[in-house]
C-alpha cells in the first residue's frame, strides 16, 4: 500500500504511537533477549588474537549489554566493544526485498543456526519510493518487520540504507524518476539529488531511528552510502550523507564499505572503514592498507563474496565450498570481523535486476542465487554445513538446531490454453501518449508525472517508404512492420533495414528495459526506451503513439476473461498466454521450466516471478509456494517470440552455461570493479 505522508507527520505519528509502550517494549525485549540472544559472541577484554582454535564464551556477553544500553557498538583500539565486552561480528547478508515475507523467518533461523550473530541488509530506495513522495513499506518491503524479526530470533542488525546500494539492483537502488532531470548528477551534492535524498531520508529514518540499539532495537551500526571510494565524483558528498544520517537521529556506529581500489578515497573522519573482497591475496593487501589509512581500529570485511551473480548469456558462477571455508578462516585469523555476502541471495523478482556496462552491456538474470550459503530457495549447501561446523567449533556452546527444509514439489506439466496477442491487447490499455518525438521511459507523462520505471515501452509511428532505420535503443528493441517482426536494435546493432513496402505502414518498436546499470561511472546515462530521435534514411521520424507496458498488477486487470481466446494454430507474437495451475493440497515451492519458450516474463496470481530467456545460464524460475493458493492459480506468460507446448515443473533449479557444465570462478579487480575470469 502506498502512503503519501509528509515526513514531519510520519515522524510525529511514529513517536506518539510508540511512547506509551516503550517501557513495556524494552522489558519484553530484555526478557526475550536473555532467552534468545545469549549465544552472542563474546571475547574477554584483553584478548588480542582471534584464532580458529580459540573457544569463545558467548554467554558472558549477556549480562553486560542487558544491564544498560548506553555505549552501543564502539571501535575501541583493535576491538569492537558492545557496552563493556569485546564483540566479534559474524554477519550474513539477506535482502528482505528478494525473499517472500512468508520465508523471512525460515532464512533468519537458518542464519542463526549457522552460528552467525548479525544480519546485514540493504534498503532499496527505488522500491520504497516508486513515485516522488509516495512510500511503500508494505508486504515484502516491510523493513521494520524484518528488523524486528531479526531481533526476535537473536540477531543484531547492520543497516545499509544507501541512498545508493549497488546490490545488483536496477540503478543501484536509485529511483528512475531522478533521471527526468536532464542535468542530474547522481551520488553528488547536486541540488536535484540532495533534495530528493533529504525527503526520502526524512521518511526512512523516522522508521529506522526507533530500531537502533540505544532505543532498544537491534541495529548496532549503519553504513554511510556504499562503495563511494570507487565512484568519488564529489568530495562533499560523503560528509553530506553522514550529516544527513546524524541530523535525523542516527546515533549508532557509522561504517563505510569499499573494495581495494576504492578504499583510500572512501575513508572518512569519524567513520570506520570496512573492506570488500573474495580472496586471501586481497586480504593480505588490504590488511596493511587498512592499517595505513585508519591506524589501529577494529577490522571488518563487510562483504566477503561467497559467490557471484550471473548475467544473461554467460556462465553460471560458483565458488568452491572448501575455498570459502579457507578464506573465512583466514579472515578471522587475521583479526577481522566478517559479513558473508551473500548468506542468502534470493530472487530478483519482477524487473528489479541490475546490469553491468563496462565494455559490453550485460544484464543480470532473475535468480540472485549468488552461489550463496543458502540457495535461492533457502536450501542448505556444502558451504552452509562447513561454515556451521566451523562457527560451531569456536562458539563454545551448541548451535541452535537446523530448521527443516521447506518441501518442494514438481507439479504436472501445465498447458496454457488461452491467448491474447499484444496487438489485440493494445485496445484495452490506457490511452497512449501522443508525442511529436520519441520520449524515453523515465520522461513519459504517466504515473502522476513520475514516468515509467520498469518493463517494456511500445513506440508506434507511420512510415511510407523502405530504408535503413537507425537510432539509440535502450536496451533491446524488437522492430515490427505492422505485426511482422523484422529484427532487433540494441547496443551492438544500431541499424536495421526496413523492407520494401507499399503505401503507409505502421512501424512499431517494442523496447525492453533489461536493467539499469548498478555500478560504474555511467549511472547518469541509464535512461531507457528510445533515446533521442529514431531515423529512417537519416530523416527523423515524427508523430509517435507510446504505450507503457509496465506489467504491474493493475495492468492485467484490464484483461477480463472475455478478452482471451483459444490459442490459434499459428499465434502472432508478442503475446500473452493464460492458464490455470490447479493445486488440490497445500502448495509447496517449485521451479518452472519453460523449455521451448524463448524470452519473456511469468506472472502467478499477479506476482511477477521475473524474466526467462533461453540463452541461459538460468533455465528455471523459482516459484515460492507461499505465493500459490490451494485450488486455482492464474498463470500468465508474456512471450516475445516463440511459445513452448507446456510449462514444466521441477523440484530443483537448473543453472548452467548451456551445456550442463558448471564453471568455477576466480575474481580479480580491474579498475574499481571485480572482473570475472573463467577457467
Amino acid at each position: 500500500m502506498l502512503a503519501a505522508v509528509p515526513p514531519s507527520r510520519a515522524m510525529s505519528k511514529w513517536s506518539v504511537g510508540r511512547k506509551p509502550s516503550r517501557t513495556l517494549g524494552l522489558l519484553l525485549l530484555v526478557i526475550l533477549s536473555y532467552l534468545v540472544l545469549r549465544r552472542y559472541l563474546h571475547l574477554k577484554p584483553g584478548s588480542c588474537d582471534h584464532s580458529v582454535a580459540q573457544r569463545l564464551d558467548w554467554y558472558n556477553l549477556v549480562p553486560a549489554w542487558l544491564r544498560h544500553r548506553q555505549s552501543g557498538l564502539q571501535a575501541n583500539g583493535q576491538h569492537f566493544m558492545l557496552e563493556d565486552s569485546t564483540f566479534w561480528i559474524f554477519g550474513g547478508s539477506v535482502h528482505y526485498f528478494r525473499v517472500p515475507k512468508e520465508y523471512w523467518r525460515d532464512r533468519l533461523l537458518k542464519m542463526k543456526a549457522c552460528g552467525l550473530n548479525t544480519l546485514t541488509t540493504y534498503v532499496p530506495w527505488n522500491l520504497h519510493e516508486p513515485e516522488r513522495g509516495k512510500f511503500d513499506f508494505s508486504g515484502n518491503l516491510d523493513l521494520e518487520a524484518f528488523v524486528l524479526m531479526a531481533a526476535e530470533i537473536g540477531l543484531w542488525v547492520i543497516l545499509r540504507p544507501g541512498p545508493y546500494i549497488c546490490s545488483e539492483i536496477d540503478l543501484g537502488g536509485l529511483p528512475s524518476w531522478l533521471l527526468q532531470d536532464s542535468g542530474m548528477r547522481l551520488r553528488t551534492t547536486y541540488k536535484g539529488f540532495t533534495e530528493a535524498v533529504d525527503l526520502y531520508f526524512d521518511h526512512l529514518m523516522s522508521r529506522v531511528v526507533p530500531l537502533q540499539y540505544k532505543h532498544g532495537g537491534p541495529i548496532i551500526a549503519v553504513q554511510v552510502e556504499n562503495e563511494y571510494g570507487s565512484y568519488n565524483r564529489d568530495p562533499a558528498y560523503m560528509p553530506y550523507i553522514k550529516k544527513a544520517l546524524e541530523d535525523r537521529g542516527i546515533v549508532e556506529l557509522l561504517l563505510t564499505s569499499d573494495n581495494k581500489d576504492g578504499l583510500q578515497k572512501g575513508v572518512m573522519d569519524g567513520v570506520l572503514a570496512t573492506i570488500n573482497l573474495q580472496s586471501q591475496h586481497e586480504l593480505q593487501l588490504l590488511t596493511n592498507f587498512l592499517l595505513s589509512v585508519q591506524r589501529v581500529q577494529p577490522k571488518m570485511v563487510m562483504e566477503y563474496w561467497t559467490g557471484w551473480f550471473d548475467s544473461w548469456g554467460g556462465p553460471h558462477n560458483i565458488l568452491d565450498s572448501s575455498e570459502v571455508l579457507k578464506t573465512v578462516s583466514a579472515i578471522l585469523d587475521a583479526g577481522f570481523s566478517i559479513n558473508l555476502y551473500m548468506f542468502h541471495g534470493g530472487t530478483n523478482f519482477g524487473f528489479i535486476n541490475g546490469a553491468m556496462h563496462f565494455h559490453d552491456y550485460k544484464s543480470d538474470v532473475t535468480s540472485y542465487d549468488y552461489d550463496a550459503v543458502l540457495t535461492e530457495a533457502g536450501d542448505y549447501t556444502a558451504k552452509y554445513f562447513k561454515l556451521r561446523s566451523f562457527f560451531g567449533s569456536i562458539s563454545g556452546v551448541p548451535l541452535p538446531p537446523q530448521p527443516d527444509l521447506l518441501p518442494k514439489i514438481a507439479y504436472e506439466p501445465l498447458s496454457l490454453n488461452f491467448y491474447l496477442s499484444l496487438w489485440d491487447a493494445l485496445q484495452y490499455m490506457e490511452e497512449p501518449v501522443n508525442s511529436e518525438k520519441p520520449v524515453n521511459m523515465e520522461n513519459l507523462p504517466i504515473n502522476n508525472g513520475n514516468g515509467q520505471s520498469f518493463g517494456y515501452t511500445l513506440y508506434e509511428t507511420t512510415i511510407a517508404s523502405s530504408g535503413v532505420l537507425s537510432g539509440l535503443v535502450r536496451d533491446r528493441g524488437q522492430v515490427f512492420v505492422n505485426t511482422v517482426s523484422i529484427g532487433f536494435l540494441d547496443y551492438e546493432k544500431k541499424k536495421i533495414v526496413i523492407p520494401l513496402i507499399q503505401g503507409y505502414t505502421r512501424l512499431r518498436i517494442l523496447v525492453e528495459n533489461r536493467g539499469r546499470v548498478n555500478y560504474g561511472d555511467n549511472i547518469d546515462d541509464q535512461r531507457k526506451g528510445l533515446i533521442g530521435n529514431i531515423y529512417l534514411n537519416d530523416s527523423p521520424l515524427k508523430k509517435f503513439r507510446i504505450y507503457s507496458l509496465d506489467m504491474k498488477k493493475s495492468f492485467f486487470q484490464r484483461f477480463s476473461v472475455d478478452k482471451w481466446s483459444p490459442i490459434p494454430a499459428v499465434p502472432t507474437f508478442p503475446a500473452f498466454f493464460l492458464g490455470v495451475l490447479s493445486i488440490s493440497l497445500s502448495p509447496f515451492d517449485t521451479f518452472m521450466k519453460l523449455e521451448g519458450w524463448e524470452k519473456g516474463v511469468v506472472f502467478i496470481n499477479g506476482q511477477n516471478l521475473g524474466r526467462y530467456w533461453n540463452i541461459g545460464p538460468q533455465e528455471t524460475l523459482y516459484l515460492p509456494g507461499a505465493w500459490l493458493d490451494q485450488g486455482i492459480n492464474q498463470v500468465i506468460v508474456f512471450e516475445e517470440k516463440m511459445a513452448g507446448p507446456v510449462i514444466q515443473f521441477t523440484e530443483t533449479p537448473h543453472l548452467g552455461d548451456g551445456n550442463g557444465q558448471r564453471t568455477y570462478l576466480r575474481i580479480q579487480t580491474l579498475g574499481s570493479y571485480p572482473v570475472q575470469f573463467w577457467h
